[in-house]
Protein backbone atom coordinates (compact mmCIF):
# COMPACT_ATOMS: atom_id res chain seq x y z
CA UNK A 1 0.00 0.00 0.00
CA UNK A 2 2.80 2.44 0.91
CA UNK A 3 4.60 1.59 -2.33
CA UNK A 4 1.58 2.54 -4.45
CA UNK A 5 1.09 5.82 -2.58
CA UNK A 6 4.74 6.84 -2.91
CA UNK A 7 4.74 6.12 -6.65
CA UNK A 8 1.57 8.17 -7.09
CA UNK A 9 3.18 11.12 -5.31
CA UNK A 10 6.32 10.79 -7.41
CA UNK A 11 4.38 10.73 -10.69
CA UNK A 12 2.28 13.76 -9.73
CA UNK A 13 5.35 15.71 -8.56
CA UNK A 14 7.35 14.96 -11.71
CA UNK A 15 4.51 15.82 -14.07
CA UNK A 16 3.89 19.08 -12.20
CA UNK A 17 7.41 20.20 -13.11
CA UNK A 18 6.47 20.29 -16.79
CA UNK A 19 4.86 23.72 -16.75
CA UNK A 20 5.41 26.91 -18.71
CA UNK A 21 4.65 28.94 -15.56
CA UNK A 22 6.89 27.63 -12.71
CA UNK A 23 5.66 28.92 -9.37
CA UNK A 24 2.35 29.98 -10.86
CA UNK A 25 0.57 26.69 -11.40
CA UNK A 26 0.58 24.17 -14.22
CA UNK A 27 0.43 25.52 -17.77
CA UNK A 28 0.85 22.58 -20.13
CA UNK A 29 -0.74 23.30 -23.48
CA UNK A 30 -1.18 20.58 -26.08
CA UNK A 31 1.83 20.02 -28.38
CA UNK A 32 4.01 22.42 -26.34
CA UNK A 33 7.48 21.64 -25.04
CA UNK A 34 5.86 20.93 -21.67
CA UNK A 35 3.54 18.46 -23.40
CA UNK A 36 6.58 16.77 -24.93
CA UNK A 37 8.32 16.39 -21.56
CA UNK A 38 5.17 15.02 -19.94
CA UNK A 39 4.51 12.54 -22.75
CA UNK A 40 8.11 11.33 -22.69
CA UNK A 41 7.76 10.69 -18.96
CA UNK A 42 4.41 8.90 -19.36
CA UNK A 43 5.75 6.72 -22.18
CA UNK A 44 8.84 5.85 -20.15
CA UNK A 45 6.67 4.70 -17.23
CA UNK A 46 4.59 2.60 -19.61
CA UNK A 47 7.67 0.99 -21.11
CA UNK A 48 9.15 0.21 -17.69
CA UNK A 49 5.94 -1.71 -16.93
CA UNK A 50 6.44 -3.71 -20.11
CA UNK A 51 3.49 -2.14 -21.92
CA UNK A 52 3.40 -1.80 -25.70
CA UNK A 53 3.47 1.98 -26.26
CA UNK A 54 1.88 3.70 -29.26
CA UNK A 55 0.66 7.16 -30.24
CA UNK A 56 -2.05 8.03 -32.74
CA UNK A 57 -2.40 10.89 -35.21
CA UNK A 58 -3.71 13.20 -32.48
CA UNK A 59 -0.85 12.45 -30.10
CA UNK A 60 -2.96 10.37 -27.72
CA UNK A 61 -0.76 7.85 -25.86
CA UNK A 62 -1.65 4.18 -25.31
CA UNK A 63 0.20 1.63 -23.19
CA UNK A 64 -1.12 -1.87 -23.81
CA UNK A 65 -0.81 -4.94 -21.62
CA UNK A 66 -1.60 -7.78 -23.99
CA UNK A 67 -4.30 -10.26 -23.07
CA UNK A 68 -4.64 -13.94 -23.79
CA UNK A 69 -7.18 -13.04 -26.48
CA UNK A 70 -7.10 -10.50 -29.29
CA UNK A 71 -10.36 -8.99 -28.03
CA UNK A 72 -11.28 -5.42 -27.07
CA UNK A 73 -9.31 -3.56 -24.39
CA UNK A 74 -10.31 -2.21 -21.02
CA UNK A 75 -8.99 1.37 -21.03
CA UNK A 76 -7.95 3.24 -17.88
CA UNK A 77 -6.75 6.84 -17.92
CA UNK A 78 -7.52 10.51 -18.48
CA UNK A 79 -5.92 13.60 -20.06
CA UNK A 80 -2.57 15.29 -19.35
CA UNK A 81 -3.01 18.82 -20.71
CA UNK A 82 -3.94 21.74 -18.44
CA UNK A 83 -5.64 25.10 -18.39
CA UNK A 84 -3.31 28.13 -18.08
CA UNK A 85 -2.04 28.44 -14.49
CA UNK A 86 -4.01 25.36 -13.45
CA UNK A 87 -3.25 22.62 -10.94
CA UNK A 88 -1.25 19.40 -10.84
CA UNK A 89 -4.14 16.95 -10.44
CA UNK A 90 -6.81 17.76 -13.04
CA UNK A 91 -6.14 15.08 -15.64
CA UNK A 92 -2.76 13.71 -14.51
CA UNK A 93 -4.32 12.05 -11.44
CA UNK A 94 -6.34 9.87 -13.82
CA UNK A 95 -3.34 9.02 -16.00
CA UNK A 96 -1.32 8.14 -12.90
CA UNK A 97 -4.19 5.94 -11.68
CA UNK A 98 -4.06 4.08 -14.99
CA UNK A 99 -0.32 3.54 -14.64
CA UNK A 100 -0.78 2.19 -11.13
CA UNK A 101 -3.57 -0.18 -12.15
CA UNK A 102 -1.25 -1.60 -14.81
CA UNK A 103 1.57 -1.76 -12.23
CA UNK A 104 -0.62 -3.92 -9.97
CA UNK A 105 -1.38 -6.29 -12.86
CA UNK A 106 2.36 -6.61 -13.53
CA UNK A 107 3.35 -6.91 -9.87
CA UNK A 108 0.78 -9.65 -9.28
CA UNK A 109 1.81 -11.38 -12.53
CA UNK A 110 -1.76 -11.23 -13.71
CA UNK A 111 -2.18 -11.77 -17.45
CA UNK A 112 -5.64 -10.59 -18.43
CA UNK A 113 -7.91 -12.47 -20.78
CA UNK A 114 -8.64 -9.24 -22.65
CA UNK A 115 -6.03 -6.46 -23.02
CA UNK A 116 -5.63 -3.64 -20.52
CA UNK A 117 -4.65 -0.22 -21.86
CA UNK A 118 -3.43 2.85 -20.02
CA UNK A 119 -4.45 5.97 -21.96
CA UNK A 120 -3.24 9.59 -21.81
CA UNK A 121 -5.43 11.86 -23.91
CA UNK A 122 -4.66 15.28 -25.41
CA UNK A 123 -6.43 18.67 -25.36
CA UNK A 124 -9.29 17.80 -23.04
CA UNK A 125 -9.34 21.35 -21.70
CA UNK A 126 -9.42 23.06 -25.11
CA UNK A 127 -6.94 25.65 -23.81
CA UNK A 128 -4.93 25.82 -27.01
CA UNK A 129 -7.18 24.81 -29.91
CA UNK A 130 -10.65 25.44 -28.45
CA UNK A 131 -13.67 23.22 -28.04
CA UNK A 132 -12.06 20.73 -25.69
CA UNK A 133 -12.23 16.93 -25.46
CA UNK A 134 -10.16 16.78 -28.65
CA UNK A 135 -8.41 13.48 -27.97
CA UNK A 136 -11.57 11.55 -27.15
CA UNK A 137 -13.64 13.24 -29.87
CA UNK A 138 -10.88 12.40 -32.32
CA UNK A 139 -10.57 8.68 -31.60
CA UNK A 140 -14.36 8.29 -31.72
CA UNK A 141 -14.67 10.12 -35.05
CA UNK A 142 -16.68 13.03 -33.64
CA UNK A 143 -13.83 15.28 -34.75
CA UNK A 144 -12.95 14.55 -38.36
CA UNK A 145 -9.39 14.52 -39.63
CA UNK A 146 -10.24 17.40 -41.96
CA UNK A 147 -11.59 19.56 -39.12
CA UNK A 148 -8.63 18.64 -36.93
CA UNK A 149 -6.17 19.78 -39.60
CA UNK A 150 -7.97 23.15 -39.87
CA UNK A 151 -7.72 23.97 -36.16
CA UNK A 152 -5.36 26.81 -35.20
CA UNK A 153 -4.37 28.34 -31.88
CA UNK A 154 -4.61 32.05 -30.98
CA UNK A 155 -1.24 32.65 -32.66
CA UNK A 156 -2.37 31.09 -35.93
CA UNK A 157 -0.33 27.90 -35.44
CA UNK A 158 -2.07 24.83 -36.85
CA UNK A 159 -2.39 21.50 -35.10
CA UNK A 160 -0.23 19.90 -37.78
CA UNK A 161 2.61 22.40 -37.39
CA UNK A 162 2.44 22.21 -33.59
CA UNK A 163 2.58 18.40 -33.66
CA UNK A 164 5.51 18.33 -36.04
CA UNK A 165 7.42 20.82 -33.88
CA UNK A 166 7.58 18.30 -31.02
CA UNK A 167 8.19 15.29 -33.26
CA UNK A 168 4.65 13.89 -33.50
CA UNK A 169 3.27 12.41 -36.70
CA UNK A 170 -0.15 13.83 -37.70
CA UNK A 171 -0.46 11.29 -40.53
CA UNK A 172 -0.82 8.33 -38.15
CA UNK A 173 -4.24 6.66 -37.85
CA UNK A 174 -6.72 8.69 -35.83
CA UNK A 175 -10.18 7.17 -35.49
CA UNK A 176 -10.36 4.04 -33.36
CA UNK A 177 -12.79 1.20 -34.01
CA UNK A 178 -15.24 1.15 -31.06
CA UNK A 179 -15.08 -2.65 -31.16
CA UNK A 180 -11.52 -2.41 -29.82
CA UNK A 181 -12.79 -0.76 -26.62
CA UNK A 182 -14.48 -3.00 -24.04
CA UNK A 183 -14.74 -0.33 -21.35
CA UNK A 184 -13.23 2.97 -20.20
CA UNK A 185 -12.48 3.83 -16.57
CA UNK A 186 -11.55 7.39 -15.62
CA UNK A 187 -10.47 8.82 -12.29
CA UNK A 188 -10.80 12.58 -11.82
CA UNK A 189 -10.63 15.05 -9.00
CA UNK A 190 -14.10 16.29 -8.08
CA UNK A 191 -13.34 19.99 -8.70
CA UNK A 192 -16.03 20.81 -6.15
CA UNK A 193 -16.62 20.70 -2.37
CA UNK A 194 -19.11 17.84 -1.89
CA UNK A 195 -16.81 14.91 -1.11
CA UNK A 196 -14.58 16.92 1.20
CA UNK A 197 -17.56 18.32 3.10
CA UNK A 198 -19.01 14.82 3.49
CA UNK A 199 -15.57 13.43 4.43
CA UNK A 200 -16.03 10.66 1.85
CA UNK A 201 -12.93 9.61 -0.19
CA UNK A 202 -14.70 8.25 -3.28
CA UNK A 203 -17.51 9.57 -5.43
CA UNK A 204 -19.01 7.14 -7.94
CA UNK A 205 -20.23 9.21 -10.86
CA UNK A 206 -23.77 8.48 -12.01
CA UNK A 207 -24.01 11.11 -14.78
CA UNK A 208 -22.11 13.97 -16.42
CA UNK A 209 -23.61 17.36 -17.16
CA UNK A 210 -24.45 18.43 -20.71
CA UNK A 211 -22.40 21.30 -22.07
CA UNK A 212 -21.78 23.47 -25.08
CA UNK A 213 -19.03 25.90 -26.02
CA UNK A 214 -19.87 28.87 -28.24
CA UNK A 215 -17.46 31.41 -29.69
CA UNK A 216 -18.90 34.85 -30.37
CA UNK A 217 -17.15 37.30 -32.70
CA UNK A 218 -18.17 40.95 -32.60
CA UNK A 219 -16.88 43.15 -35.43
CA UNK A 220 -17.08 46.93 -35.41
CA UNK A 221 -14.88 49.75 -36.65
CA UNK A 222 -11.52 50.84 -35.28
CA UNK A 223 -10.92 54.53 -34.70
CA UNK A 224 -8.98 57.08 -32.70
CA UNK A 225 -9.94 57.14 -29.03
CA UNK A 226 -9.76 60.94 -28.86
CA UNK A 227 -11.18 62.13 -32.15
CA UNK A 228 -14.14 59.80 -32.83
CA UNK A 229 -17.42 61.19 -31.37
CA UNK A 230 -19.36 58.79 -29.12
CA UNK A 231 -22.39 58.80 -31.41
CA UNK A 232 -20.25 57.85 -34.42
CA UNK A 233 -18.62 54.78 -32.91
CA UNK A 234 -19.04 51.06 -33.66
CA UNK A 235 -17.16 49.84 -30.58
CA UNK A 236 -16.93 46.03 -30.61
CA UNK A 237 -15.88 45.82 -26.95
CA UNK A 238 -18.77 47.90 -25.65
CA UNK A 239 -21.23 45.65 -27.50
CA UNK A 240 -19.47 42.49 -26.31
CA UNK A 241 -19.56 43.75 -22.72
CA UNK A 242 -23.31 44.41 -22.94
CA UNK A 243 -23.92 40.87 -24.21
CA UNK A 244 -21.65 39.21 -21.63
CA UNK A 245 -23.26 41.15 -18.77
CA UNK A 246 -26.65 39.60 -19.61
CA UNK A 247 -25.52 35.97 -19.84
CA UNK A 248 -25.70 35.17 -16.10
CA UNK A 249 -29.36 36.24 -16.03
CA UNK A 250 -30.16 33.81 -18.87
CA UNK A 251 -28.79 30.97 -16.75
CA UNK A 252 -30.64 32.12 -13.63
CA UNK A 253 -33.92 32.35 -15.54
CA UNK A 254 -33.42 28.81 -16.86
CA UNK A 255 -32.78 27.53 -13.32
CA UNK A 256 -32.17 23.94 -12.18
CA UNK A 257 -28.42 24.45 -11.84
CA UNK A 258 -27.92 25.86 -15.34
CA UNK A 259 -24.72 27.94 -15.55
CA UNK A 260 -23.04 30.17 -18.13
CA UNK A 261 -19.42 31.32 -18.13
CA UNK A 262 -17.34 33.64 -20.28
CA UNK A 263 -13.77 32.67 -19.53
CA UNK A 264 -11.94 33.86 -22.63
CA UNK A 265 -12.08 37.31 -24.23
CA UNK A 266 -9.71 38.65 -26.88
CA UNK A 267 -9.75 42.31 -27.93
CA UNK A 268 -8.32 43.59 -31.21
CA UNK A 269 -6.21 45.57 -31.89
CA UNK A 270 -5.86 45.83 -28.09
CA UNK A 271 -4.45 49.34 -28.01
CA UNK A 272 -5.19 51.75 -25.15
CA UNK A 273 -6.00 54.60 -27.52
CA UNK A 274 -7.77 52.62 -30.25
CA UNK A 275 -11.48 51.83 -30.42
CA UNK A 276 -11.69 48.00 -30.58
CA UNK A 277 -12.81 46.77 -34.00
CA UNK A 278 -13.09 43.08 -33.05
CA UNK A 279 -13.78 41.08 -29.91
CA UNK A 280 -13.89 37.29 -29.66
CA UNK A 281 -15.27 35.69 -26.49
CA UNK A 282 -16.32 32.26 -25.28
CA UNK A 283 -19.65 31.20 -23.84
CA UNK A 284 -19.72 27.97 -21.81
CA UNK A 285 -23.24 26.66 -21.05
CA UNK A 286 -23.92 23.67 -18.78
CA UNK A 287 -26.95 21.92 -17.34
CA UNK A 288 -28.00 18.48 -16.20
CA UNK A 289 -30.87 18.53 -18.71
CA UNK A 290 -30.35 18.74 -22.45
CA UNK A 291 -33.44 20.86 -23.06
CA UNK A 292 -32.06 23.56 -20.80
CA UNK A 293 -28.72 23.64 -22.60
CA UNK A 294 -30.56 23.95 -25.92
CA UNK A 295 -32.85 26.67 -24.52
CA UNK A 296 -29.96 28.82 -23.30
CA UNK A 297 -28.08 28.39 -26.58
CA UNK A 298 -31.15 29.71 -28.44
CA UNK A 299 -31.49 32.63 -26.02
CA UNK A 300 -27.81 33.53 -26.40
CA UNK A 301 -28.17 33.59 -30.17
CA UNK A 302 -31.31 35.73 -29.91
CA UNK A 303 -29.49 38.13 -27.58
CA UNK A 304 -26.54 38.36 -29.95
CA UNK A 305 -28.72 39.01 -32.99
CA UNK A 306 -30.43 41.92 -31.18
CA UNK A 307 -27.14 43.85 -31.30
CA UNK A 308 -26.62 43.49 -35.04
CA UNK A 309 -26.58 46.75 -37.03
CA UNK A 310 -25.22 50.30 -36.68
CA UNK A 311 -21.83 49.13 -37.92
CA UNK A 312 -21.78 46.02 -35.73
CA UNK A 313 -21.69 42.51 -37.19
CA UNK A 314 -21.81 39.48 -34.88
CA UNK A 315 -21.35 35.78 -35.60
CA UNK A 316 -21.66 32.73 -33.33
CA UNK A 317 -19.75 29.50 -33.87
CA UNK A 318 -20.70 26.24 -32.14
CA UNK A 319 -17.38 24.73 -31.02
CA UNK A 320 -18.70 21.85 -28.93
CA UNK A 321 -22.00 20.29 -27.96
CA UNK A 322 -22.32 17.33 -25.62
CA UNK A 323 -25.55 15.91 -24.22
CA UNK A 324 -25.81 14.96 -20.54
CA UNK A 325 -24.47 11.42 -20.20
CA UNK A 326 -25.31 8.59 -17.80
CA UNK A 327 -22.54 6.20 -16.84
CA UNK A 328 -22.90 2.49 -17.58
CA UNK A 329 -25.02 0.99 -14.80
CA UNK A 330 -23.24 -2.37 -14.79
CA UNK A 331 -19.90 -0.66 -14.22
CA UNK A 332 -21.44 1.68 -11.63
CA UNK A 333 -22.67 -1.42 -9.78
CA UNK A 334 -19.23 -3.01 -10.06
CA UNK A 335 -17.58 0.13 -8.67
CA UNK A 336 -19.98 0.19 -5.73
CA UNK A 337 -19.55 -3.51 -5.05
CA UNK A 338 -15.75 -3.41 -5.16
CA UNK A 339 -15.67 -0.26 -2.98
CA UNK A 340 -17.79 -2.02 -0.36
CA UNK A 341 -15.65 -5.17 -0.54
CA UNK A 342 -12.51 -3.07 0.01
CA UNK A 343 -14.27 -1.23 2.85
CA UNK A 344 -13.78 2.13 1.13
CA UNK A 345 -16.57 4.65 1.87
CA UNK A 346 -18.27 6.11 -1.20
CA UNK A 347 -21.30 8.05 -2.34
CA UNK A 348 -23.04 8.60 -5.65
CA UNK A 349 -22.30 11.93 -7.32
CA UNK A 350 -23.05 13.79 -10.55
CA UNK A 351 -20.39 15.69 -12.49
CA UNK A 352 -20.87 19.37 -13.26
CA UNK A 353 -17.76 19.34 -15.44
CA UNK A 354 -17.22 17.70 -18.81
CA UNK A 355 -14.78 14.82 -19.16
CA UNK A 356 -13.45 12.45 -21.82
CA UNK A 357 -15.69 9.83 -20.21
CA UNK A 358 -18.78 11.63 -21.51
CA UNK A 359 -17.52 11.36 -25.09
CA UNK A 360 -16.53 7.72 -24.82
CA UNK A 361 -19.83 6.77 -23.14
CA UNK A 362 -21.53 6.74 -26.56
CA UNK A 363 -19.01 4.21 -27.87
CA UNK A 364 -18.18 1.90 -24.97
CA UNK A 365 -19.12 1.12 -21.36
CA UNK A 366 -17.84 3.86 -19.08
CA UNK A 367 -17.31 4.19 -15.33
CA UNK A 368 -15.90 7.16 -13.45
CA UNK A 369 -14.62 7.86 -9.94
CA UNK A 370 -14.13 11.21 -8.22
CA UNK A 371 -11.80 11.93 -5.31
CA UNK A 372 -12.07 15.00 -3.05
CA UNK A 373 -10.59 18.36 -4.02
CA UNK A 374 -9.18 20.46 -1.17
CA UNK A 375 -11.60 23.35 -0.51
CA UNK A 376 -13.33 22.38 -3.76
CA UNK A 377 -10.68 24.26 -5.74
CA UNK A 378 -9.59 23.39 -9.28
CA UNK A 379 -8.18 25.08 -12.38
CA UNK A 380 -5.87 27.08 -10.12
CA UNK A 381 -2.41 26.60 -8.54
CA UNK A 382 -4.05 25.76 -5.18
CA UNK A 383 -5.66 22.62 -6.63
CA UNK A 384 -4.76 19.61 -4.44
CA UNK A 385 -6.01 16.09 -3.77
CA UNK A 386 -4.70 13.53 -1.28
CA UNK A 387 -2.57 10.73 -2.72
CA UNK A 388 -4.26 8.40 -0.21
CA UNK A 389 -7.55 8.96 -2.02
CA UNK A 390 -5.94 8.37 -5.42
CA UNK A 391 -4.55 5.13 -4.01
CA UNK A 392 -8.03 4.04 -2.89
CA UNK A 393 -9.37 4.71 -6.39
CA UNK A 394 -6.49 2.70 -7.89
CA UNK A 395 -7.41 -0.36 -5.85
CA UNK A 396 -11.08 -0.05 -6.78
CA UNK A 397 -10.20 0.25 -10.47
CA UNK A 398 -7.79 -2.65 -10.20
CA UNK A 399 -10.53 -4.92 -8.90
CA UNK A 400 -13.01 -3.69 -11.50
CA UNK A 401 -10.44 -4.00 -14.31
CA UNK A 402 -9.69 -7.57 -13.26
CA UNK A 403 -13.37 -8.38 -13.58
CA UNK A 404 -13.82 -6.56 -16.90
CA UNK A 405 -10.72 -8.05 -18.53
CA UNK A 406 -11.88 -11.54 -17.61
CA UNK A 407 -15.60 -11.22 -18.38
CA UNK A 408 -17.15 -11.96 -21.76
Amino acid sequence: MVEVKSRIEKHIDVLSEYTATPGFGTTRLTYSQEDLKARDYIKLQMKELGLEVTEDGFGNIFGKLEGELEGPSVLVGSHFDSVPNGGSYDGPAGVVAGLEVAALFVKNKLKPKYPLEVVALVEEEGSRFGGGLLGSRGITGLLSEEDFFQLKDSNGISTVDAMKKIGLDPTLPKKRNPRTMKAFLELHIEQGPILEEKKIPIGIVESIVGLTHLEVTVKGQAGHAGTTPMDRRADALVVAAKIIAQLPELAKEEGNGTVTTTGRLNVFPNGANVIPDKVVFSVDIRSGKEEQVVSVVEKVKELVSSYQGDGIHISVEDLLYMKPKAMNQEIVSLLKGKSSKLDIPYCSINSGAGHDAMVLSDFTNVGMLFIPSKAGLSHCPEEWSDSKDIEKAVHIFYEVAKKLTEAQ
